[in-house]
């Protein structure tokens, strides 16, 4: 019997280090139990994503953002079966990280924070069990997640903006007059008005949807896929454009037969289908070549992973992430039992007394634990005061919210017909107040509106969200309160701003001895 020499056999790394070793099933069946772990951990937050995708037409994509994510992953199985996965201890980070930002938007109640902050603790777990190389091959798939989270929502003003600028304007170079008030216009044969619908949102999360993910199956080159999404950005938004000219031209050249109703919605779609097909035409020019694929039994050699330690890594994972959630439910249980708020309106002052209503409408605020309306007159001069109020604030019942608006977008009687941010002048008070500007068949009214919490008076969202989460995190609670001022006014007649300015200037004090009294 002849010994060869140069030849050694020795046993795998893994058994030489004393752990246990196995191949990729058994690591992706570890990976997918922590996935269905995290996901049942922050519960509530995948059913909150999941009701927005059920009751809104423009976020029902979200049902097909995980199985596409699933199958890109899929495509890189060859790829894959070529790395040896290794626990990354850096991915705790990203997930205490994601963890914390998903506990402030928790107290502070954003839900499109708390959504965007459990996608990137899938990434981070990921990141944890797997290690670096493995969630660097999966970084779009993973990133593709994102695209699940119902965001955009704060684009509509602007899109609709954009939307009655450009119908306007295309009018009126076609040589037919139009009289416009904010998004409402008017022109011989008709009145129009650019609608939440009309903003063009839908098509162009549509359409960011598909261009990312064909951007990333058609181009190798980081140029080619920036500027293909670029394009799915601003195709749609100027597309909506022309959409809304030409449904306008249709139903003035029809005299008003055409493009009202239900064709009105599918001559949008059609038209936007139309666009998008012209626009992944135009992309397959610089459409890269599929990189040939490797056989199966070169690209999926028998890999040992560290079973043990991935499993490891993904328990403690799934700990650090379970930790947030649970501080979360402590501070709920901790906050004091609501409480009846008794809020009554401020006694007139400073020549301002209390008088008989002068208008029907009110703010749409909703889930406030207290509310006052109440009308003051001053010589020839009126002003109706609303004041609402928030405790132990909870999803639905909050003072920050998109719902919570001076009118519903589909109102029967009032329409909106613009808002702006206006320096306040009235000394104590905010330094500048959100102006809305009201009609209504027999009415139009100026309004202005600011919040009220920890006795800062501001306008922005953000810090108003920011300065809630402080001060529930801190154990101060969380009251906060809205003021909303409204007059009557006529266009190119009297001063509206001044009436409100002056009694915002001699109600103030009154006002936040009020809110004051009702905090206790």
């Amino acid at each position: 019997m002849k010994l060869e020499t140069g030849t050694v056999l020795e046993p795998p790394l893994a058994a030489r280090h004393g752990r246990v070793s196995g191949g990729w099933p058994a690591v992706a069946a570890i990976a997918l139990a922590g996935l269905v772990a995290l996901l049942l951990v922050y519960l509530d937050t995948v059913a909150s994503m999941v009701n927005i995708w059920a009751r809104s037409e423009t976020f029902a994509h979200g049902y097909l953002i995980a199985p596409i994510s699933a199958f890109l992953v899929w495509r890189q199985r060859h790829a894959l079966a070529r790395m040896a996965p290794r626990p990354s201890w850096w991915g705790l980070a990203a997930i205490a990280g994601a963890g914390a930002v998903w506990l402030v938007a928790e107290v502070a109640q954003v839900q499109v924070v708390r959504q965007l902050a459990l996608v990137a603790l899938v990434c981070g777990l990921v990141l944890t069990a797997l290690g670096y190389r493995v969630a660097w091959q999966l970084a779009f798939p993973l990133g593709f997640l994102f695209l699940a989270v119902p965001m955009g929502e704060a684009l509509i003003p602007p899109l609709m903006d954009f939307t009655a600028d450009f119908t306007v304007a295309a009018l009126q170079l076609t040589g037919i007059p139009v009289y416009r008030e904010g998004t409402f216009f008017s022109i011989p044969s008709g009145n129009w008005s650019v609608v939440e619908g009309c903003s063009g949102l839908r098509y162009l999360i549509a359409s960011i949807t598909c261009g990312v993910l064909y951007a990333y199956l058609s181009y190798d080159a980081f140029v080619k896929r920036a500027l293909f999404i670029a394009a799915s950005v601003v195709v749609p938004v100027i597309a909506n454009g022309l959409r809304a000219y030409m449904i306008v031209m249709i139903a003035h050249l029809s005299d008003m037969r055409l493009a009202l109703g239900v064709d009105h919605f599918i001559y949008g779609w059609v038209f936007f289908g139309i666009v998008m097909l012209i626009l992944f035409w135009l992309g397959s020019f610089w459409h890269d070549p599929a990189p040939r694929e490797r056989s199966a039994a070169a690209a999926a050699p028998a890999i040992a992973a560290p079973v043990a330690s991935i499993l490891a890594a993904t328990v403690v994972a799934l700990a650090v992430a379970a930790l947030w959630p649970a501080y979360a439910a402590h501070l709920e249980r901790r906050a004091a039992a609501p409480e009846a708020v008794k809020l009554t309106p401020p006694a007139g002052a400073n020549g301002w007394s209390a008088g008989a209503d002068f208008t029907d409408w009110r703010p749409q605020y909703q889930g406030t634990d207290a509310a006052a309306f109440q009308t003051y007159r001053k010589g020839d001069r009126e002003v109706a005061l609303y004041l609402g109020y928030y405790r132990n604030q909870r999803q639905d019942h909050e003072l920050i919210n998109s719902r919570n608006v001076m009118i519903h977008q589909k109102d029967p009687v009032w329409s909106n017909v613009g808002e702006a941010r206006r320096a306040a002048g009235i000394g104590a008070g905010p330094d500048e107040v959100r102006q809305t500007k009201l009609r209504s068949p027999g009415q139009r009214l100026l309004v202005w509106d600011w919040f009220v919490i920890s006795e800062h008076h501001l306008t922005s969202p953000y810090l108003g969200k920011a300065l809630l989460a402080r001060d529930k995190l801190l154990g101060r609670g969380d009251d906060g309160a809205a003021i909303i001022l409204a007059t009557p006014y006529e266009e190119g007649a009297g001063e509206p701003e001044a009436t409100l300015r002056e009694f915002a200037r001699d109600m103030l004090p009154a006002i936040e001895a009020a809110l004051a009294e009702a905090s206790r």
